[in-house]
């Protein structure tokens, strides 16, 4: 795994995040027939909330984000982009694994939803998050808290 560190992000971090947002989506909203290059990038920017959202850097440049918003019943796990040369080589869980156990200890439920056929959504299974409903176009997942993956069990 290459190192890596996380920060709070800030609103000069918003065209990085929705660039990298644009790139990571693009092969899961082309396949649906939803890709459109404004839009994808238009959504990030309107629902960007820099007071929950970190920055991914690796080697100090930026690698990602993510966001965890409040909500009345839960945290939404949102924006949760890797760049693609970086996914697969344990940064993700990682991160995931910690914003959960930050969770599990204040007793919150975690809700996100991700695309059809996204790969991502096996991470999320493997961390605990079951289906709670879906449509032709997203996935729904909520995770109970301390409902641990078998990818999260400790060391």
């Amino acid at each position: 795994m290459a190192d890596w560190e996380i920060r709070p992000a800030s609103t000069a971090d918003v065209d990085a995040v929705a660039e990298l947002r644009a790139v990571v989506l693009r092969p899961d909203l082309e396949r649906l027939g939803r890709y459109d290059e404004q839009r994808v990038r238009r959504r990030l920017r309107d629902a960007f909330l820099p007071e929950h959202t970190w920055v991914i850097e690796v080697g100090g440049a930026f690698a990602g984000c993510v966001s965890l918003r409040p909500a009345e019943d839960a945290h939404w796990l949102e924006h949760f982009y890797l760049a693609p040369h970086l996914q697969g080589n344990g940064i993700g869980a990682a991160v995931l694994r910690g914003l959960l156990e930050r969770c599990d200890r204040d007793g919150v439920l975690v809700r996100l939803n991700v695309l059809q056929g996204s790969p991502a959504r096996r991470l999320y299974e493997r961390h605990g998050f079951a289906v709670e409903t879906e449509d032709p176009v997203d996935v729904y997942l909520v995770r109970e808290p301390g409902r641990a993956g078998s990818a999260n069990t400790p060391a």
